[in-house]
């Protein structure tokens, strides 16, 4: 018995947009995610940090948070454009990911739930590619901002010869 080949779907699912197609303003929101305690432990098996404030709960209270405290790239990478469709939507037209800055505006602690979103904030159009600039913010469930910041992509543009 010959087995048909497997049909591999591939991962873009949207036609590409390409620099030419984007504008200010529009937002690619990220699905929202609870921080649980095994986040929190998966963070810290990853990151490799080891300060109590962010595994153990008595220390935390000790010093006046209500659970342990999120460490600030934890929150960051809530904002990763993977989590949505941003990267999707531009699929082979995305080049890279190359900046990327943050305030982090109030703690966050294990049972916060994060909503995510990315607005494209500015464009820089360049000979055959172009710059976008997307602020990322962060709210907790009491609506409260917890972390803002910008990313920018190197995108391709549609015809570069234009």
């Amino acid at each position: 018995m010959t087995e048909a080949p497997f049909p591999h779907p591939g991962h873009a699912e949207d036609e590409a947009l390409y620099f030419e197609d984007l504008e200010t303003g529009r937002q690619f929101p990220i699905p929202s995610r609870t921080m649980t305690d095994a986040l929190f432990a998966a963070f810290q098996l990853a990151s490799g940090d080891n300060h109590p404030i962010h595994y153990d709960v008595e220390y935390c209270r000790a010093q006046g948070h209500k659970h342990m405290l999120a460490h600030g790239f934890q929150v960051l990478i809530q904002t990763a454009a993977g989590a949505g469709r941003f990267p999707f939507m531009l699929s082979a037209s995305m080049i890279g990911f190359i900046d990327q800055s943050s305030r982090f505006l109030k703690p966050v602690h294990v049972g916060d739930t994060l909503y995510c979103m990315l607005t494209i904030s500015a464009l820089k159009e360049q000979r055959t590619t172009g710059v976008v600039t997307v602020a990322s913010c962060v709210h907790n469930q009491d609506q409260e901002l917890v972390m803002e910041g910008e990313q920018t992509y190197l995108v391709r543009k549609r015809d570069p010869g234009a």
